[in-house]
């Protein structure tokens, strides 16, 4: 298999949003976007509890993209305008496709908060194309026992399909566009090819641990996280250097204009206004706040 060389090697440094300390892999001084993933953020691990909370995201609109969580340990309530209302726990993915516009708000249950636990998860921004920007908004969870997985030949790489395809096994996520979510677990020696799609961007973020890739790049944490791939190749090589998590994305790229603001993500700026304004007039629907 001719691998995919690596077009640039990022940092997952913390950035504070308001009061959340996360990593942010991308976008970072190193890499702008891969598109069509417009922002990628780590957070957690955080210890909640009753007396410590920090991340509890109230009742907030999005349109133009997919919003998803990954969500890695703990349980977070989500709810929305459309009327769910989902206990997400750890392994789930919730893939929101916000459409035309959503209002939706996710934070540690109750529950959670009560007994006490870790929370930790990766929010991705996946684009929509133009002409998807508007569509019906849609939610989706899927439990974590639900992901299909391939497994290396020796069994130390596992690997769950949550969208796209490999090796004949389809994820359970639907998709507006053409992606590949993987996430990967490997084990110390750990050892196997991912095959990828030459019309596909992609990119490989470490959570924790440390691999080497195309065995010449080296994944460690607070030092190299995240790689960005050429399309030149037929697919990636990862071989553990210890237990490793890592998230895996590809897609093909939309390549168009993108204008962000805040939770928007349109074409112009004068969709960014209309969004501003249509939120306001309340056509994204209501969410009281817990």
């Amino acid at each position: 298999m001719k691998r995919h060389t690596i077009k640039a090697v990022g940092r997952s440094d913390f950035v504070n949003m308001g009061p959340v300390k996360l990593r942010q892999p991308l976008p970072s001084q190193d890499i702008d976007m891969v598109d069509p993933f417009i922002l990628l953020h780590h957070y957690g691990p955080y210890q909640i509890s009753e007396t410590s909370n920090p991340f509890d995201l109230g009742p907030h609109p999005h349109r133009g993209f997919e919003p998803i969580t990954f969500l890695i340990q703990g349980e977070q309530l989500h709810r929305d305008s459309l009327g769910n209302e989902s206990l997400v726990k750890a392994g789930d993915v919730q893939w929101t496709t916000a459409g035309r516009g959503i209002i939706h708000a996710e934070g540690p249950s109750k529950d959670f908060v009560k007994k006490g636990g870790m929370l930790e998860g990766i929010q991705l921004w996946l684009n929509l194309p133009a002409k998807k920007k508007m569509i019906a908004p849609n939610y989706q969870h899927e439990k974590h026992e639900a992901f299909k997985v391939v497994s290396s030949e020796n069994g130390k790489v596992k690997i769950q399909v949550i969208a796209g395809n490999l090796q004949g096994k389809h994820g359970r996520i639907v998709t507006q566009t053409a992606v590949n979510a993987f996430m990967i677990d490997v084990e110390g020696d750990g050892n196997i090819n991912i095959e990828v799609d030459k019309t596909h961007q992609s990119m490989l973020y470490l959570l924790n641990g440390s691999v080497e890739v195309n065995d010449s790049e080296r994944l460690e944490l607070n030092k190299n996280q995240f790689i960005q791939f050429n399309q030149d190749g037929e697919g990636v090589s990862i071989t553990g250097k210890e237990t490793s998590k890592l998230l895996f994305l590809s897609g093909e790229p939309i390549n168009e204009a993108v204008r962000t603001y805040g939770p928007y993500v349109m074409n112009t700026q004068t969709e960014i206004m209309e969004a501003m304004r249509d939120y306001q007039m309340g056509k994204m629907g209501f969410l009281p706040a817990n």
